[in-house]
């Protein structure tokens, strides 16, 4: 049996399946048919692209995640099919539930296309690992990765798609206590505990140049630092570092696309923000020879000044409209596996860098 990064992944993407699934998980209702009901229903008259292309593409990386991890696993005498059954289990499942959620529509033909995706990203982990493939993965791995490397691999992987939902800071995730603290007042308003909640004298005021450079600055070298985690010393880490910043600079622009159109894809990219990159390449250079066990360390300093920076900043101006626009609009089944991601994926870094430093034997 191989240790494998494909398991939590593909629990992860089962997780954000369901969350996109089920959005916005309000007004729960018996509607008065069958739950069942949409397995029989009349063919639709009008097909669109997007939402043909959406439901397969969504499916074939967890049906790609579900057969690695039953491959590598070696216990199982029909992964293909069992990794078929398990996806179309878990989108009939969702769509089923959907019935009871006025604001969703449970549909035949999301179950079947899901499901086809999730053939068509088996058949390609399959076919893969009949070339090879995976075989020369495992290899790369090896020479790149330490033995105790699937936490850092899942936190590297997930890191691009949780830059994709557009935060107030660039590659500003985890700013999380403003909206802690409006759900808090709202739920304790008309109770005496409202008191207890601190007040604010002043209204949270947007960062400063420098501020925002040094936001950017750790945004970046915290991701990279995960990395040194868990790859190896040497040319590795040089060449890992530059290119996994110009992945995150390339999925910022993305974002800014998706959000504010092609005119705005690069309007994010102000003066302390290039000034930040610029200085994030140079100093993951320089910390790319540090000891691996002495990564978790510096990634922890690293949070701890980059989330209270980032939790002082207010929502940027567009925010409202751009998280409208995602959450009821075409982007509503990225919702959950963006926004989400971008919300925590700093704390799951927190967890991963404490375990680490408590972990009995750390990477040399």
């Amino acid at each position: 049996m191989h240790k494998t990064a494909a398991t939590p992944l593909a629990l992860m993407y089962a997780v954000l399946i369901v969350y996109a699934s089920l959005y916005p998980f309000a007004d729960w209702r018996d509607q008065g048919i069958d739950a069942w009901a949409f397995l029989l229903a009349p063919w639709p008259r009008y097909w669109t692209g997007f939402d043909v292309a959406v439901n397969v593409a969504g499916y074939i990386p967890f049906g790609g995640l579900l057969m690695l991890s039953a491959l590598r696993s070696g216990r199982l005498r029909h992964p293909l099919m069992l990794t078929f059954l398990c996806a179309s289990l878990l989108s009939l499942g969702m769509e089923t539930l959907q019935s009871y959620l006025p604001v969703r529509v449970a549909s035949r033909e999301d179950w079947l296309l899901n499901s086809a995706g999730a053939w068509v990203g088996a058949f390609i982990t399959l076919g893969l690992e009949r070339w090879g493939a995976i075989d020369r993965w495992t290899d790369f791995r090896k020479r790149w990765f330490f033995e105790s490397y699937r936490g850092g691999v899942v936190l590297i992987a997930t890191w691009p798609l949780a830059l994709l939902f557009p935060p107030a800071v660039p590659f500003g995730l985890g700013q999380i206590f403003e909206r802690i603290e409006a759900q808090l007042a709202d739920r304790l308003a008309d109770t005496p505990f409202l008191d207890w909640l601190p007040v604010r004298e002043v209204e949270l005021q947007p960062l400063l140049p420098s501020a925002e450079l040094v936001c950017v600055l750790l945004g970046l070298l915290i991701p990279c630092l995960v990395g040194f985690c868990v790859i190896r010393p040497g040319f590795r880490r040089l060449l890992f570092a530059p290119l996994f910043i110009g992945v995150g600079v390339l999925v910022a622009a993305l974002s800014a696309l998706l959000s504010w159109g092609p005119d705005h894809a690069w309007a994010w990219l102000d003066l302390p923000t290039q000034v930040a990159l610029v200085a994030a390449v140079i100093l993951a250079s320089f910390l790319s020879f540090v000891p691996a066990r002495a990564s978790p360390a510096l990634v922890l300093l690293g949070l701890g000044l980059y989330l209270s920076i980032l939790n002082q900043a207010p929502e940027n101006p567009y925010f409202a409209q751009t998280l409208q626009e995602w959450e009821q609009g075409r982007f509503v089944r990225f919702n959950g596996l963006a926004q989400w991601l971008g919300w925590l994926w700093p704390y799951a870094v927190l967890v991963y860098a404490v375990s680490m430093i408590w972990r009995r034997n750390p990477n040399p």
